[in-house]
């Protein structure tokens, strides 16, 4: 059927990402269809909510159906025990980085870069393999972690050991003292499973644009410790290339996740395939999102912020090219909306909206709930009609 032939109204789609620190995607989704059901209820309005592989993935991917959701006993990033969860269909598997090794689970006060680990993120995809997972989706980031992917690794059956022998304990502030990396006991089963890893992070693993010196300050790290662990990271590159033989530290991603992407690349001819790919796409295929688009007539999305960031490749923009592509109008809403974001949209053919009514500090902007994304998709809703774009 033709856009033109619709029978009531146009069709719209609905995908935004999370707003970070506030609303899943899959809030901000409703949020958006509920006010725009109210400026124009001809329409069909339905919900694709996203996620770039970081926090909001599982919710993102479960919300497009046919996936359970399984818990796991794991271990959060201080080593406390935490009920994790993964997604499986048949033989295919969601783990999420953030549902065990994620920043939210500690409180501010708590944020302690140095000794942070993926351990557990390591137990939830052991647990999905243990299952019989063949096909696994790992989304990298929202970690707290700044060890390398060293308590990955450990979870699957690496030993990282000091010049004693012992094992190091979790964290990348006992990087200094690792002498011995030992692969040997890593599972056997990794060989049967295709993993692909969805992180739209680019950096490399050290330096002023590593793991640590861009990501561990809002992990809890000062200037002092961010170049500690950055000289920490070094000499575990150095033992990890060595007991590899694949050089991982500039890579494209190696930075991922407090450095956990490269682990994983490091021990990528392990599985039976392994990619990196960028986490909107990985998510846009899983919830099917490009026949969806397909069969729309208006796309609407959106992320907590549409700023300078957003020409890098964030959800928004993302989306708003795939629109551009299929011929769809776009319209992307932001908690707030800085020049930059809008020309990064507008460059695109999409137009950002902000969502915020009056000035205010984030904590109140938060309070407010859903309500201002509810009301500024209705007013655009009646501007879209009055506009004479959107037919009857």
């Amino acid at each position: 059927m033709s856009r033109e032939d619709a029978p009531t109204g146009q069709r719209v789609l609905v995908a935004p990402d999370s707003f970070k620190g506030s609303l899943t995607s899959v809030e901000v989704a409703r949020a958006l269809a509920d006010g725009w059901s109210r400026g124009r209820p001809q329409d069909d309005v339905s919900l694709a909510p996203l996620a770039d592989g970081g926090e909001g993935t599982l919710e993102a991917v479960s919300a497009a159906g046919g996936w359970v959701s399984l818990p796991v006993a794991a271990r959060d990033p201080l080593m406390r025990p935490i009920a994790a969860r993964f997604l499986r269909q048949g033989e295919r598997a969601v783990v999420e980085l953030a549902t065990a090794s994620g920043l939210s689970l500690v409180s501010a006060d708590e944020r302690d870069g140095e000794l942070a680990t993926t351990f557990g993120t390591g137990q939830v995809l052991a647990a999905a393999i243990g299952l019989g997972c063949t096909s696994v989706v790992l989304g990298l980031g929202g970690s707290a972690t700044t060890d390398g992917g060293a308590g990955l690794l450990r979870a699957l059956g690496a030993r990282l050991l000091d010049a004693e022998g012992e094992e190091l304990p979790p964290g990348g502030a006992a990087l200094d003292r690792l002498a011995t990396i030992d692969l040997d006991e890593l599972s056997p089963v990794l060989a049967e499973v295709s993993l692909t890893v969805a992180s739209d992070v680019s950096n490399p693993l050290l330096g002023e644009r590593g793991a640590a010196a861009v990501y561990g300050p809002q992990k809890g790290l000062d200037e002092a410790a961010v170049w500690r662990l950055d000289a920490n990271l070094a000499h575990y590159a150095d033992l990890l290339e060595a007991a590899t033989g694949r050089d991982i530290r500039d890579v494209h991603g190696a930075g991922a996740a407090g450095g956990a992407g490269a682990a994983l690349l490091a021990i990528a001819d392990r599985f039976a395939s392994f990619d990196i790919r960028p986490g909107i796409d990985v998510v846009m295929e899983l919830t099917d999102f490009e026949p969806r688009l397909g069969e729309s007539d208006l796309l609407l999305t959106g992320e907590g912020r549409v700023d300078a960031q957003t020409a890098y490749g964030k959800t928004a923009l993302g989306v708003a090219q795939r629109a551009a592509e299929a011929g769809v109008p776009c319209i992307g809403f932001g908690g707030s909306v800085t020049p930059e974001g809008s020309a990064a949209l507008a460059a695109v053919g999409a137009v950002a909206v902000p969502v915020i009514e009056a000035p205010m500090d984030l904590d109140a902007a938060i309070a407010l709930g859903t309500v201002p994304l509810e009301r500024a998709a209705e007013r655009v809703a009646r501007i879209w009609s009055l506009a004479g774009r959107a037919g009857p």
